[in-house]
């Protein structure tokens, strides 16, 4: 039974138009709305709404659920549209009246917010750790490699040298800098939507938004009931572009290490076992791991424009639009967390081809050097450097 049902049937296409996949992506929230369910019954108590005896009993439900989810074993309908309808219906075909209580000064509204917020923080907790994992990889690669020359390209020809310490160091300080993104946005997010309702607040009862926001662990609670509504999106769309930020980071490296490992450049080299091959060359040693690392940032840039539009030109409070920014928010997640751990693995394995790194050590490498030279011994720069170019014209 869907919790909005005023006993009108609804049509079968409209239903699964409107439900789409949201019921199958709420597999990912359900332990999040069983937590925050469990949060709302326990204010609900505090304000004389339930009894010790029906609390006891949502509790139990409520565990009950999330350990048949952690089994795969919760099922979520079609019929049910999402998380927070299959999770009352079984409150309710389990213990009746009590089950219909746990709705009471709450919205769907609210309940998938405060779900995604829960979801969305320790999400954003597992990327950060596997972001510091990326920059242990490179602190160990540097460790044994750092010192080793390689040219340095600009326009992508020879440049100046440079060594895999100054080149691959790069990209850890570009991703601090992505930890530091990853602070903020976890920052902003830490607050609890529950109490918002439809997103005009709750008549009638005195509910506790900071009693809910203390048991589910947000730093504060959104006081302005709109404000909720208006969050959702623009806090998704800020998750993905720091998602973006550092999957732009994994796409250059990819790009830079699926070039130097190439039979031409052959300064680093990929173990077998990470390569595909072709069905009609028998040669081919393929990086494809690296060509999706690189492609998937693509896909994370059009899932941050997507939430964006979406959520663009809708009026103030709830617009079912924002239904479907669920996914692209879900996948961009799950493709970072994928991405980071693939390229630590990818960096772990990797090996310095020192012999071929010394061999691109050109002379020209050194021109600005010897234009330098000429300068400490007097010469003004604008000569030396016109002196040292005819020796490479």
């Amino acid at each position: 039974m869907k919790i909005w049902d005023k006993g009108t049937g609804l049509n079968k296409e409209i239903e699964a138009f409107t439900v789409g996949n949201d019921y199958l992506l709420d597999k990912k929230l359900v332990k999040y709305d069983c937590l925050a369910s469990m949060a709302h019954a326990r204010m609900l108590n505090s304000i004389n709404i339930l009894t010790a005896e029906e609390l006891g009993k949502l509790a139990e439900g409520l565990n009950e659920i999330m350990e048949l989810d952690s089994k795969g074993q919760f099922e979520i309908k079609q019929e049910d549209e999402d998380c927070h309808t299959a999770i009352e219906n079984h409150l309710t075909k389990k213990y009746g009246e009590v089950g219909k209580k746990i709705h009471t000064a709450r919205s769907r509204n609210d309940q998938v917010l405060a779900a995604l917020r829960l979801y969305e923080k320790e999400e954003l907790g597992k990327i950060k750790g596997l972001a510091e994992e990326f920059i242990k990889s490179i602190e160990l690669f540097i460790e044994e490699n750092g010192n080793t020359g390689i040219p340095g390209y600009t326009h992508m020809q020879k440049a100046m040298p440079t060594d895999i310490k100054t080149w691959l160091g790069s990209y850890k300080d570009s991703m601090i800098d992505n930890l530091a993104l990853l602070d903020s946005v976890s920052c902003l997010i830490d607050q609890n939507p529950l109490g918002s309702a439809a997103g005009f607040g709750v008549p009638v009862f005195k509910i506790d938004k900071q009693m809910t926001a203390k048991e589910l662990g947000f730093s504060k609670a959104m006081e302005n009931p709109m404000y909720c509504q208006l969050s959702r999106g623009k806090f998704e769309a800020q998750i993905v572009n720091v998602a973006s930020s550092i999957m732009l980071d994994l796409n250059k490296l990819a790009a830079d290490l699926m070039l130097f490992s190439t039979k031409e450049f052959g300064f680093f080299e990929l173990p077998k076992e990470f390569c595909t091959g072709s069905s009609i060359m028998p040669q081919k040693r393929n990086p494809d791991v690296l060509e999706l690392v690189r492609a998937k940032y693509h896909v994370v840039l059009g899932e941050e424009f997507k939430i964006k539009s979406l959520v663009g030109n809708l009026i103030s409070g709830y617009n079912r639009d924002v239904q479907l920014t669920k996914e692209p928010l879900m996948d961009s997640m799950e493709i970072t967390k994928q991405s980071l751990g693939i390229i630590s693995l990818v960096l772990a394995g990797m090996k310095v081809n020192k012999p071929n790194c010394e061999k691109a050590m050109t002379k020209e490498l050194y021109a600005t050097q010897e234009a330098y030279e000429l300068v400490k011994q007097g010469m003004p720069f604008r000569e030396a450097y016109k002196e040292i170019g005819k020796k490479y014209q």
